[in-house]
Parts: structure tokens; sequence; C-alpha cells
């Protein structure tokens, strides 16, 4: 079967994947008004919350994301149609998203309660977004065929992140007006959860095919199954690279704080770097596309561990060189062309070495180890505090270039 290209017209795509793609469009848009690692970490860092705190904002939001995905393996086993959780994990989602838009809105006079409730709401919603991850990667699979999924993720990302520069327009030109702290973020937390939550409503439009019934399973039984799972070794070998990656992104909430704390950059150099972030975004797409329908997704995931790699290297390069804000963009664009390289090559990967009977074991088991090392910019947090970013960003350097090396261990591509 020929593979898809990147300008396949639109009267080809199925219903599903229109749905999919304008879902991923709106999301996307949404996340750039929510981008943890710049625009909740600049506000974090503006109600004066230490660095711990702020390592805390990425490790609850990718964290917390994967760490229920086994338990939902278990729970979902059963089920013929895995739409109505996505649904339902969707609508909790919008709530916290509006009670962080509140938060901002009404809280910041007293800065402890305001960063509590926050991290709060923030805590529940990844939780609901772990519920929601993986009725939406099983949906695809069934709605997506395999030849096309390279396609499928690369144009998702492509044109949403031509919507979500213009995210980075919106944050710049709001933190740059007369509008005063905290109403400037508030408004930026109520347009991400406005887009968000049009995207949810988009992917809860899609024809579901049924899955054949399969016998209940329990959290205990899918722990039992985690040695048995890893015994396969494409999942073991992609097991080790995710989690050095994993422990790599513990530099990646600093970049933004970085800047404003010890480089006395502006606040709105913030959308500058969510500018730099979006932009880069489609434009890698395009060539990570490329990649996937030529090399596969092994070779995706070591150039974008080689990228990832350059960017706290920049960041050490920007802060010893003293760069003025535009460069020190370099940091965001070389980190958002690898974490879309991650986006695409860890989906199309894991789907590729999933047998179909386990499918979700395997995502459930891969997520749930993952996102346990998640939590490292915490660790992270607390070194900054005592010995500052610079020891973070050289152990970055380090985690990502083995984690380039291990890539060489996984399963080539069908």
């Amino acid at each position: 079967m020929p593979r898809p290209s990147l300008t396949r017209p639109w009267r080809d795509w199925s219903a599903n994947e229109r749905l999919g793609v304008l879902n991923g469009w709106l999301v996307l848009l949404g996340e750039g008004f929510m981008n943890v690692a710049i625009v909740m970490a600049g506000f974090a860092a503006k109600l004066g919350a230490p660095n711990v705190v702020i390592g805390l904002l990425p490790a609850i939001g990718q964290g917390g994301w994967m760490l229920p995905q086994l338990y939902i393996a278990a729970r979902a086993r059963p089920l013929t149609h895995k739409l109505p959780l996505y649904r339902s994990a969707a609508t909790v989602r919008t709530v916290t998203y509006l009670l962080m838009a509140a938060c901002a809105a009404f809280l910041t006079d007293w800065p402890a309660l305001c960063l509590t409730v926050f991290l709060l709401a923030m805590l529940v919603n990844a939780l609901a977004s772990g519920v929601s991850g993986l009725p939406w990667l099983e949906i695809v699979s069934k709605t997506v065929p395999a030849p096309r999924r390279a396609w499928f993720f690369g144009t998702r990302n492509l044109y949403g992140g031509l919507l979500a520069f213009f995210s980075g327009l919106g944050v710049r030109w709001i933190l740059g007006s007369g509008l005063a702290f905290p109403y400037n973020y508030a408004l930026i937390f109520l347009l991400g959860t406005v887009a968000l939550t049009a995207g949810y409503g988009v992917f809860g439009r899609v024809e579901e095919p049924p899955d054949q019934p399969l016998p209940p399973g329990n959290f205990r039984s899918e722990l039992r199954a985690i040695p048995h799972s890893l015994q396969d070794s494409a999942l073991k070998a992609f097991q080790n690279v995710r989690l050095l990656l994993a422990f790599g992104a513990v530099s990646e909430p600093f970049y933004a704080v970085y800047a404003l704390r010890d480089l006395d950059f502006p606040a709105a150099s913030l959308g500058t770097f969510v500018m730099a972030t979006t932009a880069a975004a489609p434009l890698s797409n395009v060539g990570w596309q490329r990649v996937a329908e030529r090399k596969g997704s092994r070779r995706i995931l070591r150039y974008a561990a080689a990228f990832a790699a350059l960017a706290p290297a920049t960041a050490l390069l920007a802060g010893h060189f003293g760069w003025p804000p535009l460069a020190y963009g370099l940091v965001f664009v070389l980190s958002s062309v690898a974490v879309q390289g991650f986006n695409l090559g860890n989906n199309n990967h894991l789907l590729n070495i999933s047998p179909p009977e386990s499918r979700g074991r395997y995502i459930g088991t891969l997520n749930t180890l993952v996102g346990v090392a998640l939590f490292a910019p915490v660790l992270g947090g607390l070194a900054a505090d005592r010995w500052g970013y610079l020891p973070l960003f050289v152990s970055s350097v380090l985690l990502y270039s083995l984690a380039w090396w291990a890539c060489g261990q996984l399963r080539r591509d069908a």
C-alpha cells in the first residue's frame, strides 16, 4: 500500500480522520495558551513560587497523565466502546481549566492559597487527562489505519502548530498590554480553556467501531503482568529510551524561569518564547513526517534526542555570553523540534510494537513506569534552589545523549 502524501486532499479523509485532525488543531491551539513550561511557570514565578514548585508543574502535567494508565487499561478491557470514558474525563478537564482561570483572577492576593488551589486543579486535570489518554489512543488505533498514522499525527501537529503560533502572539500581546496582573494571566487561561473544550467536543463526535469484549481486568493483575510484558525485548528497549528522555527533561520547566530570574528578561518575552515554540512545531513536523514515512519511528526518536540535548546546551551558552531574548528563543525552538519528534515517534513506535490483543496493557505499562520518572523536575527544583540552574542544564545534556545512544537498540519499523 503506498504511503499517504503530505498534501492528501480533504475529500480522501474519512469522517473520523477529519474529526481527529480537527481535535488536534484545537487542542494544540489551547495548549499554546496553557503552556506549562512557559506560561504556567511564568505565572508561578510571578507569585514568587520556589523552584521546587515550578518543577512540580510539568511533573503534575505529564506524570499525572501517565500514572493512571495501567489502572485505566484494566478498567477499559471489557468496554466495547471507549468514547464514553473519554467524554467523561474531558468534562472534568474543562471544569478544572475554568478553576485555574478563576484562581488567577481572584486568589492572587493570597499567593500560597492561589498556588495550592492552582496545583490541585492541575493535578485533577492531569489525572483526568490520563483517564482520557488511553481511550483516545485506542480509538485512534481503530479509526486510523496503520499506514496512515504517521500522516495523521503529522497533519494534526503541522497545522495545529500553525494555529498555536497565534497563541504565542496572543500571550505576547496580553502580557505586553496594559492589562494588569493577574487579569492578564486569567484571560490567557480562559482563552486556552475555550479552545481545549472545543477540541474535546469535536473528538467526542467520532464514530467508534466496537471492540471485541475482553474479560474484565483488575489493577493487581495488570501490575503482576508488568514483568511478563517487559519480557518483550521491543517494549523493554522502548521503556529504557523513554525513561532516559523523562529524566533528561529535568531542566525543561526552568528555561523560562532562568530567563526571567537570572537573565532579567521582561515578562512579555514569555510570548516570544511561546511563539518560538509554536513556530518551530509546524515546520519541524514536515520534516518529522518525511522521516517517519522514509526511515521509521526509531530514526525519529534518535534525531529528536539529539535536538533535545542541544536545547540545554544552548541555554548554557546564552547565559554565559549574555544573549538577548530573541536569541534565547533558540532554546525553545530546539526543545519544540525535539518534542514534536517525540510526539510523533513515541505514539507511532508504541502502536507498531504493541500486539492488538495486548495493546491496552502495553500502553498502560509503559506510561505508568515512565510517569513516575517524569517527577524528576521536582528534584531538579530542589537542586536549583541550592546550586542554581546550570547543573540542571548539564545533567540534561548528558541524559539526552544517553537516550540518543539507547535509541539504537529500538526495533526497526516493519
